[in-house]
């Protein structure tokens, strides 16, 4: 499968001139770089402006899908209905999107989101056969006891015919942002939980097909080697994707796997 590139702008950049010249900047830079698919995640109020979304995604039309896509950095856990400042993730379907950064280790403290909430959204994104990125990940010691818990209550009651469509992000909460790169060797052991859990949960079938990502402190000096030596299928990427030119070096590093 090709590898899979989210970049998390999370609340930046601060203007709509600095979110458009940094998307045109990959999107030109991107055409010659092969074999893998890229997701770009900006905040919402930038989402139907740097873009033609529709066009872009071609979700909605069902048509080939492009290198580069569009996606969010999170959605609520109703279609519809009285929750002021929240979007659902029917709304950013009709907007072309397919993909949604859920359960971020940042919302999860800021604004103490709980797995049985992130469930709820993670089983809503799924109602409309988009693909949430559940971000999982742990402080410091406890990785198993953790992953274990945030993998069973998030994915409370999520059928075989919908868990097809998950992503998973492992990020360990204290490299993210921080610049404590974390081992390769423990991220391929928490690649192999993650499988493990899978597999016992519903089947090796769909084990074997999760896409894994890794985020936390990625950076174009070891995004190559996370995707060779730590069997993950790809990278959410912070910081880094706020600066075109050190992103385009972490995509050409990936596609020449």
């Amino acid at each position: 499968m090709k590898p899979l590139i989210v970049a998390n702008w999370k609340m930046n950049p601060q203007t709509l001139t600095e979110a458009k010249q940094l998307f045109n900047s990959v999107k030109r830079r991107i055409k010659n770089i092969r074999n893998l698919e890229v997701v770009i995640c900006p905040p919402f109020i930038y989402i139907p402006k740097i873009e033609d979304t529709p066009k872009q995604n071609k979700f909605a039309t069902g048509q080939a899908r492009p290198k580069m896509q569009i996606g969010a950095q999170d959605s609520f856990w109703e279609k519809e209905g009285a929750f002021t400042g929240e979007i659902s993730p029917l709304m950013l379907r009709n907007l072309g999107l397919r993909y949604i950064i859920l359960g971020h280790s940042e919302r999860r403290k800021y604004l103490r989101e709980t797995d049985e909430m992130i469930n709820k959204k993670i089983k809503q994104a799924l109602e409309f056969n988009l693909k949430p990125i559940l971000c999982i990940g742990e402080k410091k010691g406890q990785t198993f006891e953790i992953l274990e818990l945030q993998l069973k209550n998030g994915l409370k009651n999520v059928s075989k015919t919908r868990i097809k469509n998950l992503i998973i992000a492992y990020e360990p909460v204290w490299a993210i942002g921080t610049g404590k790169f974390c081992p390769d060797d423990q991220v391929l052991s928490a690649a192999l939980f993650i499988r493990k859990f899978i597999y016992q949960k519903y089947n090796r079938t769909l084990a074997n097909h999760l896409k894994i990502l890794y985020g936390g402190s990625v950076n174009k000096e070891n995004a190559k080697s996370y995707i060779k030596e730590s069997g993950v299928n790809g990278l959410l990427v912070g910081g880094a994707s706020l600066r075109a030119n050190e992103f385009i070096e972490i995509l050409k590093s990936v596609s020449k796997i």
